[in-house]
């Protein structure tokens, strides 16, 4: 999947080595929504934008891997993604904040920390932090190790190589992508890390403010879970930022301090592509890049183009352009 200013869409490679890239005019929350594209909004934007486009990928790409699927298993399938993501979200926040807090508060109940064991103050959210991104290193580790996602990861890989090779003016050919290497600084992996980061410092500011909302201790320690879950988005948007402005100061210092943590993060979320997967991550971002030859425009806000293999993709993408309304 690929996001352009323009334009998004997904390349898939087919059970019979054929090619399918789904290109869609782009429906940007700040294009209607202005406010939505001002500092400390945006990154929300991009954030609701990001997971709607990642739903709809996954729905396609699972339809193409499955052309044979009736109209009632391709419903089931929709359905049983869209549960997969409700279950992802509630394992993501019982993995990464609840866990984190009740064994940060374990710690300083085995230690007699009443600091650790009190949830509100700044050493316990640094202790939490820590304790938060061991448990996504080594969940991410840990899943590296499956097959099925090794190779998720080196089509990961694949499209960051093509950005790469964009970014750097080069033709979008095979051995262009394998002149860079697998990580990005802008990655949704750099984005994670990066939330990860600035909640551990915004917890830490913020907690100690708050008051005992419960006598009851444990329903206390519930409701400071809780409340972490609201400020989610506005961490979000503050990391967002933060990734901005890494790209800006990519050549200094402080940019490369930004972008650090997530680039080495990506040596576990991304792996050496073979050219199979490059092939199809120049699709995707080709056809993100042009939209209208794939003829999408106002008039067809959206194209499905297939190819039987990869020369015959290079042969359209040299062609004119289709005549679309703009």
């Amino acid at each position: 999947m690929m996001r352009a200013p323009d334009a998004t869409s997904v390349a898939v490679r087919k059970p019979d080595g054929s090619l399918v890239v789904r290109v869609r005019a782009a429906r940007r929350l700040a294009a209607r929504y202005p406010w939505m594209g001002q500092p400390g909004m945006r990154g929300i934007a991009v954030l609701v934008e990001t997971l709607s486009d990642g739903i709809s990928s996954l729905n396609f790409s699972a339809a193409q891997a499955m052309p044979e699927t009736t109209g009632d298993q391709k419903d089931a399938s929709s359905l049983a993604i869209i549960a997969t993501l409700a279950f992802s979200l509630a394992f993501g926040f019982f993995m990464f904040a609840v866990l984190p807090h009740a064994l940060t508060l374990w710690l300083g109940g085995a230690l007699g920390d009443e600091d650790l064991a009190g949830g509100r103050a700044v050493m316990f959210h640094l202790v939490d932090g820590v304790v938060k991104v061991l448990l996504f290193l080594g969940f991410m580790w840990g899943v590296s190790l499956m097959k099925d996602m090794r190779r998720v990861f080196e089509y990961h890989g694949a499209e960051h190589q093509a950005v790469h090779a964009f970014e750097a003016g080069l033709p979008l050919e095979v051995r262009s992508l394998n002149r860079f290497p697998t990580a990005h600084p802008r990655c949704g992996t750099a984005f994670l890390i990066t939330v990860i980061v600035v909640s551990i410092l915004v917890f830490a500011g913020i907690f100690p403010l708050v008051p005992v909302i419960f006598e009851n201790k444990i329903l206390n320690q519930v409701a400071y879970v809780l409340v972490k879950a609201p400020l989610v988005l506005p961490i979000a948007s503050l990391a967002y930022e933060l990734i901005r402005l890494s790209a800006r100061l990519k050549s200094q210092v402080l940019g490369w301090l930004l972008s650090a943590p997530g680039v080495l993060f990506q040596r576990i979320t991304t792996q050496p592509p073979d050219e199979d997967q490059q092939e199809v991550a120049i699709i995707a971002l080709a056809a993100a890049l042009s939209p209208a030859l794939a003829g999408v425009g106002r008039a067809n806000p959206e194209s499905v183009v297939e190819f039987a293999d990869f020369g015959e993709f290079t042969r359209w993408n040299a062609g004119p352009k289709a005549e679309v309304d703009e």
